[in-house]
């Protein structure tokens, strides 16, 4: 048996509807939830069910309900505890020697950016997916992400790449690339660039695709430029990206700790109504002056505050 504590995959609205009835059936417990259609409980097993259409399953019985309910009578498909297998045959390219490449902070008004590059193989990718790696953005327990972050690092050794630009770096970069755009390139072609010092015989590197092609391909330099850069939408999906989002998430949860220790202030994640809140709070106590050694001064929420 598979010994998972938590499952993630998508669900049509039909889908969601019928596993709601399945549930009400069997006695669960329902509540609601910001952003989700339902949450469910039942004895080791809590179920969310999102509007966006990802569905969440935690607990120690996750196992249990995934492969005697979920996927026998709603999915209709058998996948788990057999990723690896399915991988091989929907996406082979995925276990051959490459790159992957995403970032961390982007959205996030206080903290850093962070962008991370892993190089993974054969062996390694199989590793990382029996390991669960996924996309970090699937991910909410910051624990798990640091649990996560761990056992890549000791697969991935000398096999990956970070580069952090702290927000009062981050500031004077925006300023002086003037577009956000070109300042992603920048950090996505400088960690390509400082894995490949790793690891030279890298031949091709997969990221998200977040602005024209182009825009990264003129921020290599010479070396990296001989490579292989495929740029599309739902990166993530490849599992050196995944890897490369986790270890991202992790430095960026690290880097934004160290932050509020430094100038003993919370600081939320995200951009929404808790960061407005917490900036206007430490604006209050007349600490106006370390917005920009904390936050990215170009968010809309910079100009709320002050």
């Amino acid at each position: 048996m598979t010994n998972i504590k938590s499952y993630v995959c998508s669900i049509s609205v039909q889908q969601s509807e019928q596993l709601h009835s399945l549930l009400s059936q069997r006695g669960w417990q329902f509540d609601s939830l910001p952003y989700a259609r339902w949450r469910a409980r039942h004895l080791n097993v809590n179920v969310v069910s999102y509007e966006s259409g990802k569905l969440t399953v935690q607990g120690a019985g996750t196992a249990d309900f995934v492969q005697f309910l979920l996927e026998p009578e709603v999915l209709k498909e058998a996948r788990l505890g057999y990723e690896n297998e399915l991988a091989k045959i929907e996406n082979p390219e995925m276990f051959e020697p490459h790159a992957g490449i995403d970032e961390s902070g982007k959205g996030d008004f206080f903290g850093p950016l962070v962008v991370a590059c892993c190089y993974t193989e054969k062996k390694s990718a199989e590793k990382l997916l029996d390991y669960g790696v996924c996309d970090s953005k699937s991910i909410g327990s910051d624990k798990k992400i640091l649990a996560l972050d761990e056992k890549i690092r000791l697969l991935c050794a000398e096999q990956f790449s970070l580069v952090c630009i702290g927000p009062e770096a981050y500031n004077r970069m925006y300023d002086s690339f003037a577009n956000l755009n070109r300042l992603l390139a920048w950090g996505h072609a400088k960690a390509l660039e400082n894995l490949l010092e790793k690891q030279p015989d890298c031949r091709k590197a997969i990221s998200d695709q977040f602005a024209r092609p182009a825009l990264v391909q003129n921020a290599l330099r010479e070396r990296a430029r001989k490579i292989k850069l495929v740029q599309r939408t739902k990166a993530e999906s490849d599992i050196a990206v995944a890897a490369a989002s986790i270890l991202a998430r992790a430095e960026f949860v690290r880097r934004i700790a160290a932050l509020e220790q430094t100038y003993q202030v919370k600081l939320p994640k995200g951009a929404g109504a808790p960061v407005l809140r917490a900036g206007r709070e430490i604006v209050k106590q007349n600490k106006a002056d370390i917005l920009p050694k904390i936050a990215k001064m170009h968010f809309k929420t910079a100009q709320q505050i002050q």
